[in-house]
């Protein structure tokens, strides 16, 4: 169905009601319904090392029927109700997507990014009260085990272990050598409580139909944490009305079951889970996940082109740090089979955006979605005009009001003018998007409009922008980093009387963290003392600051709370001012202004440099700048 503009998605919803559309009411019925029509189209595709010819194993979908089935069989068995969790904390594996689909037809699937340290997963599973947990087996270059053991240790409710060997993917010589040198644990009885088992074995024990009746009802399928850098993780819920809508509209806008979709994302983030794999399983269409790590796994960008002429890729789904990345590799093998590419998780520079459409002709669609909405919002319209910058249209089905608070209530903001995103449709969890109740306290706008946190405005043709974010995360390359923990920690420092982090701009990931500090009166201390500080005392990596400036003091409110916006001027003049200067670039950022429309603008003093020269060195950046009047 062609998705051009407004006019398109007000057909779709002038169709029908979405309570009245033909959709299935559980996850097992929407993938059995697509393993009925498509048994023997392949479903999914993985390989464990990313060249061309590497070793690939493939599930048609009666395959990943079948083993959901078997999944979802040895979680009943090992005492998993429809409110029980499975979780798990594994890279990207065939096995991570049976656990996903198996975990939410049996109970509540719990994913958890393997990035984090095991005092943060271990949070996370006693915040889900998760009572079985899948990871890998000990294997050379990986520690997931040995943190998820730790986590287990201090998860007194976790009973079961399961784990999967990523030895099975490989072929010999490799194969023989890795029982060689597998990592050594000491013996699990003595670190946890919990039954350890293997996975595929236990799973091949399974009847593979389903042998208890399925959910005849909506309910909660999935818990999404959202970040994970502080002690109490925010963790959502997600029902299967959220999952199921996110794949409507995915077989709706853009797949069918010839399509082939490269999805080198993680499965514990919802992008890959819900906006990419619901549509799939809705659809019938053909997902690659190339190595455990996806766009960070050995040689992925270097032989990135080589695999979509390998898989005869249809669809790119990407994040602007890996647009990055492949720009700096050529375009060399036949790609001539890619419609579009998707991006989304954080903005998009301009400079970006046109230099990979220069080189691969193919255009990117930029979106916008967030964990506690189960994900989709709007994006902008696959064959209608795209603007740069821009999040695009909402989906159908999607009301996207822009907001702001007055002493009289909220009140819905004119064109162009800015308040907060609020969204409602069917993946927001009205009331309940957060498992603690606590947490969904002023969370919504008339009790059905979820705030997002982020500042925005509608422009006069009904397109969505963002101009920045009420709520204080750094995205670091589509990862929310809490600067919370950063200030914590240095304010923790014996000669720290004030702290704040932000995002400085960053030409690869978006933003990176930076901090800021006020020394006390009469201490001393170095900015490279204070991030080698941090690095101890800041417990997640991502969230190390990459620069660090002592000022004789920090710009604060009328109430002495510190004033980020400031900073964050302070944090872009500095960046983009060494950008031009290792350009070679004469042009300086002169002062920079909080536009109504535009968010941060940086305003710039040519001295004697072309715009095009600026434009260049900036537009890898997703603030934008403009000529000083």
């Amino acid at each position: 169905m062609p998705f051009a503009g407004l006019e398109d998605r007000a057909r779709v919803e002038n169709e029908m009601p979405w309570e009245d559309r033909d959709v299935p009411v559980t996850l097992h019925q929407l993938l059995s319904r697509t393993a009925g029509k498509f048994p023997n189209r392949s479903a999914i595709s993985y390989q464990l090392l990313s060249g061309p010819t590497d070793k690939a194993e493939t599930l048609t979908w009666s395959d990943l029927l079948a083993k959901t089935n078997q999944a979802a069989n040895l979680f009943r068995k090992l005492g998993v109700g429809e409110k029980d969790v499975v979780a798990y904390v594994l890279p990207n594996t065939n096995e991570t997507l049976i656990t996903l689909l198996g975990g939410a037809v049996a109970g509540i699937a719990n994913p958890i990014n393997p990035l984090l340290e095991p005092e943060q997963i271990a949070a996370i599973l006693r915040e889900t009260n998760a009572k079985v947990v899948v990871t890998l087996r000990p294997f050379p270059k990986t520690d997931i085990a040995q943190k998820v053991a730790e986590a287990v240790r201090h998860a007194p409710q976790v009973t079961t272990v399961l784990e999967v060997d990523l030895n099975r993917y490989l072929t010999p010589p490799k194969s023989w050598i890795v029982p060689l040198v597998r990592p050594k644990m000491a013996d699990k009885e003595h670190l946890a409580h919990a039954d350890y088992l293997n996975f595929n074995k236990e799973l091949k024990k399974q009847p593979t139909e389903l042998q208890f009746a399925d959910a005849t009802h909506d309910r909660v399928a999935c818990y999404f944490h959202t970040g994970g850098t502080t002690g109490m993780p925010k963790v959502a819920q997600h029902k299967y009305s959220g999952l199921i809508y996110n794949g409507w509209l995915g077989h709706t806008l853009l797949f069918t079951e010839e399509d082939t979709i490269m999805c080198p994302l993680p499965l514990f983030h919802v992008f890959a889970c819900h906006v990419i794999m619901m549509a799939a399983i809705s659809s019938g269409a053909h997902v690659v996940f190339p190595t455990p790590a996806g766009y960070r796994g050995d040689g992925v960008f270097d032989n990135f082109w080589k695999l979509i002429e390998r898989w005869k890729v249809t669809f790119i789904i990407t994040v602007p740090t890996a647009i990055s990345a492949k720009m700096q590799r050529p375009v060399d093998a036949d790609i001539s089979t890619v419609k579009t590419a998707f991006s989304g998780s954080a903005p998009l520079p301009v400079e970006l955006f046109r230099r990979f459409e220069e080189a691969t002709g193919v255009t990117i669609v930029e979106g916008y979605g967030l964990t506690e909405a189960t994900c989709l919002v709007s994006c902008n319209p696959v064959d209608g005009e795209k603007k740069i910058g821009s999040i695009g249209i909402p989906f159908p089905y999607t009301d996207v009001r822009i907001i702001k608070g007055t002493s009289d209530g909220p009140q819905e903001c004119a064109v162009d003018e800015i308040g907060e995103i609020c969204i409602s449709n069917p993946g927001v969890y009205a009331g309940h998007t957060y498992t603690e109740e606590d947490k969904n306290k002023d969370l919504f706008y008339y009790g059905t409009h979820l705030r997002t946190g982020d500042l925005g405005r509608f422009d006069a043709d009904g397109y969505l922008w963002i101009t920045g974010r009420a709520k204080d995360l750094i995205i670091r390359g589509g990862h929310n980093i809490d600067p919370a923990e950063i200030e914590e920690a240095l304010l923790g420092h014996p000669a720290v009387a004030f702290a704040g982090a932000i995002g400085q701009p960053d030409a690869h990931a978006g933003e990176v963290p930076c901090a800021f500090v006020e020394l006390v009166g009469g201490a001393t201390a170095t900015e490279a003392e204070l991030l080698e500080y941090c690095k101890v005392h800041v417990h997640e990596r991502a969230a190390h600051p990459k620069h660090m400036t002592i000022l004789p003091e920090l710009p604060k409110t009328a109430v002495g709370k510190v004033f980020k916006p400031d900073l964050r001027k302070n944090a872009i003049t500095r960046v983009y001012n060494g950008a031009l200067a290792d350009a070679g670039v004469a042009a300086r950022v002169v002062s920079v202004i909080d536009d109504k429309k535009r968010g941060l603008v940086a305003q710039l003093d040519a001295k004697g440099s072309s715009e095009q020269d600026v434009a260049k060195v900036l537009g890898a950046y997703t603030r934008p700048w403009e000529w000083a009047a």
